[in-house]
């Protein structure tokens, strides 16, 4: 399973619509779970949680992240959920992550030099995990 630590309230209902989308086609170990933090707390609690280095692989969304391709993130969530790792995916909220948070992240995923807000970052996660998790398959949802 996936987890996914965001920023904010729960989905709006447009955003709600089309990570259900995704989520309903997901299999396992791609399968997504949320938990959702206030943004006023969400950067001292992820300070302050201790991730467990070794059994977590921790992604972080960040617009000063690296971009890289599907095929790209599909080869990290599989390297790490072939290692027994836990995958927890970091998405900030208006402001983002602090350099404390970053620092403990094992990636730190910049999707574009574009700057989205937080609720179409939670899209665009849900898409690219299932696209992902097609493209392990070799199904024909990801071509090139």
């Amino acid at each position: 399973m996936i987890k996914i630590i965001a920023g904010g309230k729960r989905h709006l209902p447009w955003a709600d619509s089309a990570i259900k989308e995704y989520e309903k086609r997901l299999r396992k170990p791609y399968d997504l779970s949320w938990e959702f933090m206030d943004e006023d707390k969400l950067a001292s609690k992820l300070a302050k949680w201790p991730f467990s280095r070794q059994n977590d692989y921790v992604i972080c969304c960040d617009e000063r992240g690296q971009n890289i391709s599907s095929n790209e993130y599909s080869a990290k969530l599989e390297a790490a959920l072939t290692q027994g790792k836990n995958v927890v995916i970091l998405i900030g909220g208006a402001y983002g992550f602090t350099e404390e948070v970053r620092t403990k992240a094992d990636f730190i995923w910049g999707f574009s030099r574009l700057v989205f807000p937080h609720m179409l970052a939670r899209v665009i996660v849900a898409e690219q995990t299932y696209r992902a998790s097609e493209i392990q398959k070799g199904s024909k949802y990801h071509h090139e």
